[in-house]
């Protein structure tokens, strides 16, 4: 013979309803979908970013055209490949 225990806990110390763990989740979800940004910006900002920098490599890269036209090339070529 076995014997079965079912515990049996007062109102007040049985947690939370299930309404009150619905709009918990509801809440921790609108957090979630707020707190990430969208990835448009994220990757419109990397563009500029590396624009921003190819232009600065075009810069140094001009100063050196009339000496060393090699290095330029090379400026050129990295600032090109650079992701």
């Amino acid at each position: 013979m076995s014997a079965l225990t079912y515990g049996s806990h007062a109102p007040a110390s049985a947690g939370l309803s299930y309404a009150q763990n619905v709009g918990r989740a509801a809440r921790a979800l609108l957090a979630a979908l707020l707190a990430i940004p969208l990835r448009r910006d994220s990757a419109s900002a990397a563009v500029r970013r590396h624009e921003s920098e190819f232009a600065d490599a075009e810069l140094i890269a001009a100063r050196y055209e009339s000496i060393m036209p090699n290095l330029a090339q090379e400026l050129r070529v990295m600032a090109a490949r650079r992701d």
